[in-house]
């Protein structure tokens, strides 16, 4: 659920602070653990390293990203494949294409 509209957007005070110091343009990546903070318009044209558990993730915030969470920019969970006999024969029928007659 989105927050109330009278307490307004939660934005990190640190992390707000660590922004409105750098000069529009400047290429330092800012490191975060505030994955609930909203992206504020002043993100824009920044790169934030967001914590996803287990290391930083750099995310360019672009004008697009504006109102969303930052942590739904940092998955936290790391998709490999699915398994199974199944998957097995056809990933075997992608590396040898049947041959071709002419």
């Amino acid at each position: 659920m989105s927050r109330s509209l009278k307490k307004g957007p939660y934005i990190d005070t640190n992390l707000l602070k660590k922004i409105s110091a750098l000069k529009p343009g400047d290429k330092t990546v800012i490191k975060t653990w505030a994955r609930s903070s909203v992206v504020a318009p002043e993100f824009v044209g920044f790169t934030i390293a967001i914590h996803n558990g287990k290391e930083h993730l750099p995310v360019f915030i672009t004008e697009d990203m504006v109102g969303h969470k930052l942590g739904e920019f940092s998955p936290t969970r790391k998709f490999r494949k699915h398994g199974g006999k199944m998957a097995k024969e056809q990933a075997a029928a992608e590396n040898n294409p049947p041959a071709v007659k002419k």
